[in-house]
């Protein structure tokens, strides 16, 4: 049985699970609504625009991370449609990756990233479930 890992970081998908990454978050971004969608959108222009790159890179540095905690949650949905498994425990999925991106915003050393993630950490969870099902949906195109 493969791993989440296995699945995610095989060299010959890797680069295309990168780029499905970062269309995923400007997906979900440009999704938002309301006063809390342009804080959210404002942050992540202000990010992209002071580094640009650094969502991609960000996206690159924690996919092995991000794969390894989703693990378990792809273990359990075998057999069954990974996609409809992850979106019905978005909160578990929500809370694996949060651990992590926390942990990471915690020890980054640009102010801006600091800054912007602690304002809008708040809202992460809701916003970070409203985002499993994508991808859930993208993890499923790959372990195909």
């Amino acid at each position: 049985m493969s791993t989440l890992p296995d699945v995610l970081l095989n060299e010959a998908k890797k680069t295309e699970v990168i780029e499905d990454c970062c269309a995923l978050i400007d997906a979900e971004v440009k999704d938002k609504g309301g006063l809390s969608g342009l804080a959210i959108k404002a942050g992540y222009s202000a990010v992209k625009g002071i580094k640009p790159g650094f969502i991609k890179q960000a996206v690159t540095d924690m996919l092995p991370e991000f794969a390894k905690a989703l693990d378990p949650l792809f273990q359990e949905a075998q057999g069954k449609p990974v996609a409809d498994f992850f979106a019905q425990n978005s909160t578990r999925a929500a809370d694996a990756l949060l651990a992590i991106t926390d942990a990471r915003a915690a020890k980054s050393k640009s102010g801006v990233v600091k800054g912007t993630y602690d304002k809008l950490r708040g809202s992460a969870k809701k916003n970070v479930e409203a985002a499993i099902p994508r991808l859930g949906k993208m993890v499923e195109k790959f372990a195909v």
